[in-house]
């Protein structure tokens, strides 16, 4: 009997992320296309121009709202009606805020481009910003509050922000307000924040995926293009500064069964050299199941289901006014907060002393690298990363050259990295979970000053 041959793998294909065209439309709009052949769901993300920096005094939250309300009616179509629009091509629209600015995403077949790019342009262009609608999405912010104050992890964040930020900086306070001034948001306060900010000359659209057989130039310029708007100076940015003093402070949970971990501080953002290093170091650290934190935390004592080590950017910028927060974040049982805390104090200091090893720091290069054809399968990915460049002010090819300098970066870079990043008598810890049980053990460390304060 005669078999065929046993099937061999082939040749690895080289891999690289996808680069952008760039160019700017008549009305000043800046434009990134990036065509995927075989991504037939196009992903467009809008990058305006709305820093939370802009809200005015005592308005916390309503660039939140005014990106909620975009996609809540237009001149031409009430809510209900643009909704149908969107489900009639298939599409999705979201919004949000954040401290660089307000992004806007649609994800479409690519059939169907022309008629979500309209809607798009039309909710940007002209939005109604109905009184009862901003009413409506006002009561419902004020609804999610409770629950995220109910939240460990997001009463956490807020806490952290609270200590590492002075009172007078925007991040020191929640992104989406709070319960004072979201009551004091109503349908002019969103108009004029509309007015102020958003206009096409100081926005960027991002368009991602199979683009075979459209003409983007003339849909761009009966859609986005068509959208028109006055120029504007570049908003002042004001430079981060944080506290970092060494400290504890405990949200009071009366009863709580978990003590849920936060422990931080601020760091450099993407335009440091640095930084790819210490995304390395802090893969090593807390980035995976195998990390040194989960081999001690979770799998040695089965204190937590585990806890992750990760930097995430607050607001990146060419002049250096950006910053990163730096992190820890998990939850173990209320009993074992102090034990847990030791060994987690114990996994820095011997890092610090001994450093990573090179299987560590191959494994960690594996797996951000080796991975980054899959996670970079949709056009929603692609379009998302490079939106994020544009909002922090990076080069279009930055994503690329992240990857080439993680694989080039060696054990002893990212041991100094990560070290640098988590210094043991520089973080601040918050601690959300029952005081009565945790705040003895958790003194007796001598990790920092320890307050307790009511949730």
């Amino acid at each position: 009997m005669t078999f065929h041959p046993r099937p061999e793998a082939g040749e690895a294909k080289p891999w690289a992320f996808p680069a952008p065209e760039r160019s700017t439309l008549g009305n000043g709009l800046t434009l990134l296309r990036c065509h995927r052949p075989g991504q037939q769901v196009v992903a467009v993300e809008v990058n305006l121009a709305a820093p939370l920096d802009a809200e005015p005094e005592g308005l916390d939250g309503v660039a939140t709202i005014m990106a909620r309300a975009l996609s809540e009616g237009t001149d031409k179509h009430s809510a209900e009606e643009f909704a149908a629009e969107l489900e009639r091509c298939g599409a999705t629209l979201d919004a949000h805020a954040d401290h660089p600015g307000l992004r806007v995403s649609l994800e479409v077949p690519a059939s169907r481009l022309p008629k979500a790019l309209g809607l798009l342009a039309e909710a940007l262009r002209a939005p109604a910003f109905d009184d009862g609608e901003v009413a409506r999405l006002v009561r419902n912010r004020l609804d999610e509050i409770p629950h995220e104050q109910a939240n460990p992890q997001r009463r956490a964040a807020k806490e952290l922000s609270k200590e590492l930020f002075p009172a007078t900086l925007r991040m020191s306070r929640p992104r989406q307000g709070t319960e004072e001034t979201v009551a004091r948001i109503d349908s002019a306060a969103v108009r004029a924040f509309y007015e102020a900010h958003v206009r096409p000359s100081t926005a960027t659209a991002v368009v991602v995926g199979d683009l075979t057989g459209i003409d983007l130039d003339a849909v761009l310029a009966d859609t986005l293009g068509a959208w028109t708007g006055g120029s504007a100076a570049p908003l002042p940015v004001p430079p981060v500064t944080a506290d970092d003093t060494a400290r504890v402070i405990i949200v009071d949970r009366p009863g709580a069964v978990q003590t849920q971990l936060l422990i931080g501080r601020i760091g450099p953002d993407r335009h440091d050299i640095v930084w790819a290093p210490q995304v390395l170091g802090t893969y090593c650290l807390g980035g995976t199941l195998t990390s040194r934190l989960d081999k001690v935390l979770r799998e040695e004592k089965g204190y937590t289901y585990g806890v992750r080590a990760f930097g995430q950017v607050l607001r990146s910028t060419a002049d250096g006014k950006g910053a990163s927060m730096l992190a820890i974040s998990g939850s173990v049982d209320t009993p074992n907060t102090g034990p847990a805390l030791a060994d987690l104090w114990q996994v820095l200091r011997t890092l610090a002393a001994e450093g990573l090893t090179d299987a560590e720091r191959d494994v960690a290069v594996q797996n951000l690298v080796g991975v980054a054809p899959l996670k970079f399968e949709t056009a929603a990915s692609v379009a998302g990363t490079l939106a994020d460049q544009v909002e922090q002010e990076l080069p279009d090819d930055y994503q690329a050259r992240l990857y080439a300098r993680l694989a080039e970066t060696g054990t002893a870079e990212a041991t100094s990295a990560v070290v640098n990043a988590f210094p043991v008598d520089r973080l601040v810890t918050v601690l959300v979970g029952d005081a009565a049980q945790i705040e003895e053990p958790v003194l007796a460390l001598g990790i920092g000053e320890v307050t307790v304060v009511a949730n």
